[in-house]
């Protein structure tokens, strides 16, 4: 199985410079952007939420399946250097190893976001006040998600 990087060799590339956004949260694209080397922070509502230096991180992908806008943004801590891919749902199409990459990278996201609201659950299971929702919460977010599949499908 070729790596992503191996893939997206010859593929055009974006030099980002330190505080320059490669993502805008609520912007829109069909692109998908492919880590070469740099790092990079990922902001919600201007809020540091991850840092990225992988090569081989992919960003866009999330807005691009679901046709959404960017959930994020994604600033450069460094200089960095991206593969752009114009055309990202035909590229997913011509790429399967790269699907695979994104669906565990994906897998392993949901795994994690789990896991924490399980733990927030428990946390606020017995509380009386405003954080006792937590509940509320995790079941809006579950029936949302329910009702979406259920349009889609």
């Amino acid at each position: 199985m070729k790596s992503t990087l191996d893939i997206c060799t010859g593929l055009p590339e974006s030099q980002l410079q330190v505080g320059e956004d490669i993502l805008v949260e609520n912007g829109e694209s069909s692109r998908l952007y492919i880590l070469k080397s740099g790092s990079v922070e990922i902001l919600k509502k201007k809020l540091q939420i991850n840092v990225v230096s992988t090569p081989g991180s992919v960003f866009g992908e999330v807005s691009l399946l679901l046709q959404r806008p960017h959930m994020a943004t994604v600033r450069a801590l460094e200089p960095s250097i991206f593969y752009v891919i114009e055309d990202g749902i035909k590229f997913l199409q011509e790429h399967p190893d790269i699907n695979l990459h994104i669906a565990r990278l994906l897998a392993g996201r949901l795994n994690s976001v789990t896991n924490y609201l399980v733990d927030l659950q428990q946390q606020f299971n017995a509380r009386e006040d405003h954080l006792s929702m937590v509940d509320e919460v995790l079941e809006s977010l579950l029936h949302h998600h329910s009702e979406q599949q259920d349009q889609e499908g």
